[in-house]
């Protein structure tokens, strides 16, 4: 038997150890390298057109005036933090896609990167996963930033350059999602106190937002992967469907872009406080006949020629009638939803609810989800909505 001497013994102890040593740390950087299964409900892309994908969107609502919030963050202007059981309730009641309107102004770095707030684009995606987890359809878009984007010559160069950065970053951040999320670039563009600003704005500003609109769309779309067929959607001068604004509007050569509208119809029953005449919140006949006027038009000029067409945002304020038992108009604004819905339906144009969670109290009482209790501030209302859906 060949006995070892004591420095060979320890040489070969020390090489045994080694090995050990660098078998352990190799496991170990095996299983650091390893990535974290991604359980974000992504989805997938199944190639189908805007037009497809916007008749599958069915009725939606807005998460309004908590990521769009100007100050204060998510909760600046009054409403709870977003929670999964909210939107949860929200598709239990039959909604199929969530807006969550978000302002960026207040989370962007300066130039010329622009870069955006991690933390900020991380809490967006949140409120995306619970809508996605429910199978809906999603939309983000740039909301409260009137006072960068402007559609004007003086600053539409610069804002073409800010605009993009943002689009840029947005777009690579869910560029693996499916296609239930939706891109949209603008809401309700214009000049503050600008000319004609809720009514189709000049032609100056006109010829601005189809620049603009070109730089959102050919922006994301530079990205590539998914955001190549995503859905886009695109405005025109303050969203709205005036006749001026309509047919200024340019849409790109892209089956895979639609266009959004904002159409509170008519205004005098939708917004207008009661005043001496009953009729600013008794849904009558000429109320009926403006809303079949709207999506007429709407059909004319876009739906007739392939374009598809869905209303981001509608809805009409709850009008106290008696301040001492707080009577509201509640059953005549479920009588104006029912024939608004079915009159967008009957072109298969899809229309999202805008709720500031605002029921009693606060700027426009557009509310008719209770955030807090996760209950209805307007049951009929909601019951009409989904009632004209089926109609």
């Amino acid at each position: 038997m060949h006995i070892l001497g004591f420095q060979e013994r320890k040489f070969r102890m020390k090489k045994i150890v080694s090995c050990i040593c660098a078998a352990a740390m190799a496991l170990s950087l095996s299983a650091c390298s390893k990535k974290e299964p991604d359980t974000r409900p992504l989805g997938e892309m199944r190639g189908i057109s805007a037009a497809e994908l916007i008749a599958e969107m069915g009725t939606g609502w807005n998460l309004g005036n908590t990521m769009d919030s100007e100050e204060g963050g998510e909760t600046g202007w009054g409403n709870p933090v977003t929670t999964k059981e909210m939107i949860d309730e929200v598709h239990r009641a039959g909604f199929d896609t969530l807006r969550i309107p978000t302002t960026w102004k207040n989370s962007m770095g300066g130039a010329p990167d622009y870069t955006v707030d991690s933390e900020w684009l991380k809490r967006l995606e949140e409120i995306v996963g619970y809508a996605l987890e429910n199978d809906m359809y999603v939309i983000i878009n740039t909301h409260h930033d009137t006072d960068w984007i402007k559609p004007q010559y003086e600053d539409v160069e610069n804002v073409k350059v800010q605009l993009a950065a943002l689009w840029t970053q947005i777009a690579e951040y869910f560029k693996d999602y499916g296609d239930h999320l939706i891109f949209e670039g603008l809401n309700e563009p214009r000049i503050v106190g600008g000319a004609n600003e809720w009514n189709g704005g000049t032609e100056e500003g006109r010829d601005c937002l189809n620049q603009l609109n070109d730089v959102f769309v050919k922006t994301v779309r530079a990205t590539g992967g998914n955001n190549e067929t995503r859905t886009l959607l695109i405005t025109t001068f303050a969203a709205q469907p005036a006749a001026s604004g309509v047919s200024a509007l340019i849409v790109p050569d892209d089956k895979y872009v639609g266009v959004s509208i904002h159409a509170y119809t008519p205004y005098r029953f939708t917004y207008d406080s009661v005043g001496e005449s009953w009729n600013t919140a008794v849904f009558d006949g000429s109320c009926a006949s403006e809303i079949d006027s709207l999506f007429a038009g709407l059909n004319e000029a876009f739906i007739s020629k392939g374009i598809p067409v869905i209303i981001t945002e509608y809805g009409s304020v709850s009008k106290m009638i008696d301040k001492t038992w707080y009577i509201t108009n509640t059953e005549e604004v479920a009588k104006w939803a029912k024939h608004y819905v079915s009159a967008a339906e009957k072109y298969g144009i899809p229309c999202v609810w805008w709720d500031n969670g605002y029921h009693k109290s606060g700027n426009e009482l557009f509310g008719i989800f209770n955030r807090r209790e996760l209950t209805w501030y307007e049951p009929e209302v909601v019951t009409a909505i989904m009632e004209s859906l089926n109609s």
